[in-house]
């Protein structure tokens, strides 16, 4: 299999970055099903251990779409995210800004055999990913990984339910 590049902003190619961390899994669902549980961002917290408050800013709720402006939590930081590529089903990356590091969130799905194969990188500048990448150079892998694997069991159960409408205010 080949595997897709992603499309890096040069400020956040890994070359150019403190931080670099890339995970990918094979998913045993259809490509659609986990399109859809990825972009549907406001269950995140309702199935993945490291994303809170998901509020969209701008943008149609319940799904990331292109441009879509939120805000979260993760790793215990707000983090406030565009969405800055967006293919259906193929691909789609984020920017993530938060007090203490800036960083870009990349993914990949490609139809295989078995399912769905996922790609997801990220890459952080700034002291506080210096800081976590000093004295917690896994963090980030492991949280990720699990952010896969929890991707995976919602997927091969079928799409999500509906999100509930929430609003942008």
């Amino acid at each position: 299999m080949k595997e897709s590049e992603i499309h890096w902003p040069e400020c956040y190619k890994p070359q150019n970055t403190a931080v670099h961390v890339r995970n990918t899994l094979t998913i045993a669902a259809q490509p659609e099903y986990v399109w859809v549980w990825l972009v549907r961002a406001l269950l995140w917290p309702d199935w993945y251990v490291n994303a809170a408050n998901v509020r969209f800013l701008q943008g149609t709720t319940p799904d990331l779409g292109p441009n879509t402006q939120f805000r979260w939590k993760t790793f215990g930081i707000t983090i406030s995210s565009t969405v800055l590529e967006y293919v259906p089903g193929e691909r789609i990356a984020w920017d993530a800004h938060g007090l203490g590091f800036e960083g870009y969130h990349a993914w990949l799905l490609q139809p295989v055999e078995r399912g769905c194969y996922v790609q997801t990188e990220e890459t952080q500048n700034g002291w506080l990913a210096r800081l976590n990448q000093m004295f917690l150079p896994h963090r980030m892998s492991k949280y990720h990984k699990i952010w896969l694997e929890s991707l995976a069991v919602k997927a091969c159960y079928g799409l999500p339910p509906a999100a509930p409408e929430r609003s942008n205010n």
